[in-house]
């Protein structure tokens, strides 16, 4: 009876728990089914307009106050977003954090105080200023009060639950304002010194401008993710920033990698564009801009500074740029980036574009040597469409580029603390220390990868990796731990490369490797003693646990400035890749080549081991043409890249589908023998689509809003492929297609 009882009360506890799981599967798919796609974005400070509806999926809008940069009187912020949210968008709020239309804050109408005098200063007694009366900011908390009150109250009681808070930067020549000195008599306990006066003096000032903006975002976003809660909002909290690649090149602090750590940061997006990617970088001793490579190493930096915590990261590109340029140069250099960001699967959010209204309303040089201006021409805006609406639909992908894997060039956020000024007479020209790391490999076709040493304690950061390049050259480790991690890598089977000489000025800063229990005179002393090897090991090859350790004594700015030179650094990562790999040495060649879903992306390197073009076999339709073609074969050549779709590819090829268009498609149906759709993009702009049907159309319909047939279409049947192009202009109110067979 006992037993009985026993077996009645787990069969009823059995039974409640089931039924709780099942309720729970409900639901998460419910969940699942409600969740708002926001997969692709773009930042606006305009109001909605037809000439800039793009249809993603997100409108950030820009600015309390819009964007200072923009002269024109915006509506109040509150109407724009219900503008963007009229037309079924999703709506983001972004705004500057070292920078922004904060008139009111500069001005004392805010706290009846002028704070004009916490903008950063150079040396000279020189506001930096980013616009008229827009300085950037040294971030006092008084400053952060303000940010919060003022703009991410507001936002929030506007509904708003995912606030971007862009470019936290501190010009590396700034430091000299009243205001940075207050802070860095609280932040050390002693007296403001100037930085130039030395290397260590340098090194200081810099991890100040660090923590001055670590400390603003954390402050900020904690009370946006508290203030929502008690409106019952879950708010998320971005970091829009530059690479930690172009913020070292360009001379500026921000806190970068650390904030991925931070519990109230949700993500970034990766600001990577043609002005970003186009600074001149040397390779075999010449000094020119490479476009592809840079933005490849720029994305790989953002993409590895997440991956360990899984942080959501948006990759930005941009179809012009700040600078003026005529319009091929903007294409060329769009194609670029562009491929370098898809070159990177295990990531597919996406800020399509920055400024819709500057894109397609700015006038911009017909060309190099023109002093004529025009709006956007239309096969741009046709190429640029079908490319962000591409990005709508871009699969994540566990595929490789095609290559050998698992090399890595460390990285440390104090790669931007010792940039400038110059001292000692030591040099490093356009950030050679870096590029001399990673151009060597990445011209030979191997994709090499960035890791982040502030994020060596995630196991997840040495996933995959088999040999670890690095040099104190350039940058110094901020806290001792990260060797020790090091050190049980390569122990248990890593490789580690060392280039350098450790001669630079910044190894005798006062940090931890001399200061307290440590007596070293550079910080590689500790870790090649931690490692088992002599502190001031020599050119060479030495045994550590399962693992190797190859030292090479030059600072790796010498493998890039001279031509030909290097080839003894290539031999050195060669041996370790194939004690590391098992497998012979790395494999070399002219592209990088990655399917992904249905798309394929190539890149074909010039400066490389070869001058021999890629040839691609199959049935592609071109994405990176504006007629989209078909083809059997395709071409590409040293310097250049390629975007095409795989018509083998195609999932369910029996059913009727849009493969690629210059809109976003709505309202898809399917009959026996006809399927519609509706497209919107946006106004004055030409649409062209590839649709897949079972058999050649035998009549074709296209209507606008309104329901009057358009006559100025055209069509076209490819036999090969089994698609029908269809062109016609667009309208963001839909142009309705139907065709039938």
């Amino acid at each position: 009876m006992k037993t009985k009882t026993h077996l009645t009360v787990w069969i009823a506890l059995f039974l409640c728990l089931y039924a709780a799981s099942l309720d729970l599967v409900a639901q998460n798919k419910a969940s699942k089914k409600n969740e708002k796609k926001e997969n692709t974005t773009f930042q606006t400070s305009s109001g909605w307009k037809p000439v800039i509806d793009v249809r993603a999926d997100v409108a950030i809008v820009y600015g309390v106050d819009g964007n200072p940069s923009d002269r024109s009187r915006k509506p109040v912020f509150e109407d724009r977003v219900a503008s963007w949210r009229d037309r079924g968008y999703s709506t983001h709020f972004m705004t500057g954090i070292a920078w922004g239309s904060y008139q009111d804050y500069f001005t004392g109408r805010w706290d009846g105080k002028w704070h004009l005098d916490e903008g950063q200063v150079t040396a000279k007694g020189d506001t930096i200023w980013h616009g008229h009366m827009v300085p950037y900011i040294v971030p006092s908390m008084n400053f952060i009060q303000y940010m919060k009150e003022k703009q991410v109250k507001r936002v929030i009681d506007a509904g708003i639950d995912a606030i971007y808070l862009e470019e936290p930067e501190f010009w590396m020549r700034g430091g000299y304002s009243e205001a940075f000195k207050r802070e860095w008599q609280e932040y050390y306990g002693f007296p403001w010194r100037p930085q130039h006066a030395s290397p260590e003096n340098t090194y200081l000032a810099n991890k100040l401008k660090y923590h001055l903006y670590y400390r603003a975002l954390d402050e900020v976003f904690t009370y946006a993710k508290e203030y929502g809660k008690s409106k019952g909002m879950d708010v998320r909290c971005y970091v829009p920033t530059h690479s930690l690649v172009n913020y070292s090149s360009w001379q500026i602090v921000s806190p970068e990698a650390s904030l991925a750590s931070l519990p109230c940061i949700d993500g970034y997006i990766a600001q990577v564009w043609t002005g970003t990617s186009r600074e001149p970088t040397y390779y075999n001793g010449i000094r020119k801009e490479r476009v592809f490579e840079n933005a490849f190493l720029e994305y790989g930096s953002m993409e590895s500074m997440t991956r360990p915590t899984g942080r959501k990261m948006f990759f930005l590109t941009d179809p012009i740029e700040d600078r003026s340029r005529d319009w091929d140069d903007y294409k060329k250099n769009y194609q670029a980036t562009f491929s370098a960001q898809l070159l990177y699967p295990m990531i597919n959010s996406y800020e399509v574009m920055p400024w819709p209204e500057r894109i397609y309303e700015g006038l911009y040089k017909t060309c190099d040597t023109c002093r004529t201006k025009a709006q956007i021409p239309r096969f741009y805006s046709t190429q640029m469409q079908v490319m962000i609406n591409a990005l709508n639909d871009m699969p994540l992908s566990k595929n490789k580029l095609n290559g050998s894997h698992g090399i890595a060039v460390l990285m440390s956020n104090s790669l931007m603390f010792q940039r400038f000024p110059t001292h000692a007479g030591y040099e490093d020209p356009q950030f050679s220390n870096f590029y001399g790391q990673t151009f060597p490999l990445l011209k030979r076709g191997i994709p090499v990868e960035l890791a982040h040493i502030e994020n060596v304690s995630y196991p997840a950061a040495w996933t995959n990796l088999k040999v670890l390049v690095m040099s104190y050259s350039n940058m110094k480790p901020m806290q001792a731990e990260y060797h020790r991690y090091i050190a049980e890598w390569v122990k248990a089977g890593g490789v580690l490369v060392y280039c350098g000489k450790d001669i630079d000025p910044y190894q005798t800063t006062m940090e931890w490797w001399n200061t307290g229990e440590y007596n070293y005179d550079a910080p590689s002393m500790h870790l090649f003693e931690l490692l088992g090897i002599a502190p001031k090991a020599q050119t060479g090859d030495y045994s550590c646990g399962k693992g190797s350790v190859f030292v090479i004594r030059e600072d790796p700015k010498s493998f890039v400035l001279q031509p030909n030179s290097d080839e003894r650094y290539f031999d050195v990562v060669k041996k370790a890749y194939a004690i590391a790999s098992k497998t012979g040495e790395p494999i070399t060649k002219n592209n990088l080549v990655l399917e992904r879903g249905q798309y394929i992306i190539a890149a074909v390197l010039d400066e490389s081991v070869s001058n021999e073009p890629l040839q691609l076999h199959g049935t592609f339709i071109d994405l990176f043409d504006p007629e989209l073609p078909v083809l059997t074969d395709k071409t590409i050549l040293p310097g250049e890249q390629a975007f095409l779709y795989d018509v083998a590819k195609i999932k369910n090829k029996k059913t009727p589908q849009v493969l690629c268009s210059a809109s976003r498609i709505y309202d898809e149906s399917v009959k026996k023998q006809a399927y519609s759709f509706v497209a919107k993009s946006p106004v004055n702009t030409n649409n062209v689509v590839r649709i897949k049907l079972p058999q050649a159309p035998l009549k074709i319909v296209v209507k606008n809003a309104s329901g009057e047939e358009l006559t100025d279409t055209k069509s076209a049947w490819d036999a090969v492929s089994g698609t029908c192009l269809i062109k016609f202009p667009n309208d963001p109110e839909g142009i309705y297609t139907e065709i039938a067979w």
